[in-house]
């Protein structure tokens, strides 16, 4: 039976249509077949792990098993190219002198987790590029000076021993075990809201506070997750995931706790003050700066800008400072020769811990030592990473070309033991004067170098002083053996189940 004239003509079209995505299809699988080819020409000269023919390497780091990344860094001493995917490479080194060059550049953030960030805290100064970043760099430096930072003293005192009190009431007399990384986060909280945005919010105390912190470390799994999986890269296959409207809900949670903030100052200062009361204030905190710099020029700060720098104070100041103390703690309590070393000198400066000023801040010169090698053997934020505008020439001769994803691994810069000796133990005589001198000044790297390093590490190292200090002086802590201690990376390194600690009262001095 002969065709109809109507079936002949819809054939044709679809024909055509058929034709032409399987035509668009092998040119995409030509383009992919020839990248690769290229990834694998252009990093010849750097040997790498067994890669797997489908995910690459990206098993290795989704499943936080430092452990092999351990044994890599031992294997592949400077760098390797680490395959997400078969069509995607980061290029991972942890050699000094290949982090010295890399660092000295102006090189982009990656397209990869930076862009995913900017949904949830916008385009602040982790985020931005160009002359914007420096313009918002310049302004929001003097935030962190000595002077200021002076002043926040009294403040973290307050916060930490309201975490303090808590604890004692947990713990009574009896020798307990309670997960102590959520109150630490609680109380981190409380310190960056009440030293950058001077709020008295009693977060430590009132639960409704619990959703801004569940969230921002929910955002960052989904964001982590999505970096090392190579499918969620396309954003119309993320956002077709339950992962992504998951991601919506919690930048909501994020945005108004932020949104909040903002609005409840810029109220404050319309009703109770002009700008000349708050230059008589006994110090600007970081939101009196953001909005001095708008109120003089719109156009560096605008309505967005604030919201994108107020969201990645909060998201980062609090989050890696907590995360800091959560290993410190657990550093201590795993080597109690070094905390008692530590309690003795606290001791020796503080007596009962009553006040502290600046100054004895400055004396702690062995729990400052124990500090630095906590950063060391945890790197509380494990990498960093640049998209590379130009080739990028090391110092033996080796190049990686313009284009490519370049992560510097903290944490693997930090376990070479090419670096350091003995990297897996904990020695704080690492940092000892005499020593110091003869280290590599790239060895050691928890917040970056060079012009994009973290503006507020002497603020973080100020807490964590103030923050030990009053721990050591009221507690014994060790590790609670029934429940070891995980890492998880999600952006910033956490312990995957939390970290229980035995606390024990101590007598009053």
């Amino acid at each position: 039976m002969e065709s109809s004239w109507l079936e002949t003509h819809w054939a044709r079209p679809l024909y055509l249509a058929f034709a032409f995505c399987l035509a668009l299809g092998l040119l995409q699988a030509a383009k992919l077949y020839l990248r690769r080819q290229r990834l694998l020409r252009d990093l010849r000269d750097f040997p790498m792990p067994p890669v797997h023919w489908f995910h690459g390497h990206q098993k290795v780091f989704r499943d936080d098993d430092f452990d092999k990344i351990g044994e890599i860094v031992e294997k592949y001493p400077r760098a390797f190219p680490c395959w997400v995917g078969r069509f995607q490479v980061f290029f991972y080194i942890y050699d000094p002198d290949y982090a010295k060059i890399f660092l000295s550049r102006t090189d982009p953030k990656s397209q990869y987790l930076h862009k995913f960030l900017i949904p949830s805290i916008g385009k602040g100064l982790i985020n931005l590029e160009g002359p914007k970043w420096f313009q918002h760099r310049r302004l929001l430096t003097p935030g962190f000076h000595f002077n200021i930072l002076k002043t926040y003293v009294d403040i973290m005192i307050c916060s930490v021993n309201i975490m303090l009190d808590k604890w004692e009431k947990l713990c009574g007399t009896q020798d307990t075990s309670i997960e102590v990384s959520d109150h630490i986060h609680l109380m981190a909280l409380d310190t960056i809201m009440k030293c950058a945005f001077s709020q008295e919010t009693n977060c430590q105390i009132n639960s409704t506070h619990d959703a801004y912190v569940k969230a921002t470390f929910e955002i960052s799994r989904i964001l982590y997750y999505r970096t090392y999986n190579f499918l969620y890269h396309h954003d119309m296959i993320f956002k077709l995931s339950p992962l992504s409207r998951r991601l919506e809900k919690l930048n909501q949670v994020v945005h108004r706790y932020t949104e909040n903030i903002i609005q409840q100052r810029k109220k404050s200062i319309s009703a109770e003050m002009n700008q000349d009361n708050i230059q008589k204030r006994k110090y600007q905190d970081f939101l009196d700066i953001v909005l001095s710099a708008q109120a003089k020029d719109e156009e560096i700060f605008s309505d967005t800008d604030i919201r994108s720098e107020v969201n990645t104070f909060m998201f980062a100041g609090h989050d890696t400072t907590a995360s800091s103390l959560t290993w410190l703690l657990y550093c201590l309590a795993q080597y109690p020769e070094h905390q008692d070393r530590c309690r003795e000198e606290i001791r020796a400066i503080l007596g009962d811990g009553s006040s502290i000023n600046w100054d004895q801040l400055a004396e702690m010169s062995y729990t400052m030592m124990c500090i630095k090698e906590m950063l060391r053997i945890i790197s509380p934020l494990p990498a960093i990473s640049r998209e590379l505008s130009q080739p990028l020439t090391f110092p033996d001769g080796c190049s990686v070309p313009a284009g490519m994803t370049v992560v510097l691994s903290i944490w693997g810069l930090h376990h070479n033991p090419t670096v350091w000796k003995n990297p897996k133990v904990f020695d704080p005589l690492r940092f000892s004067p005499e020593n110091s001198d003869q280290r590599h000044p790239h060895a050691f790297l928890p917040f970056s170098a060079g012009p994009r390093n973290c503006i507020g590490q002497q603020f973080a190292i100020v807490e964590l002083k103030v923050a030990i200090a009053l721990i050591l002086l009221r507690f014994k802590v060790s590790l609670d053996r029934t429940k070891p201690v995980a890492f998880m990376n999600r952006i910033v390194l956490k312990p995957k189940h939390g970290l229980y600690l035995h606390l024990t009262k101590l007598p009053e001095c």
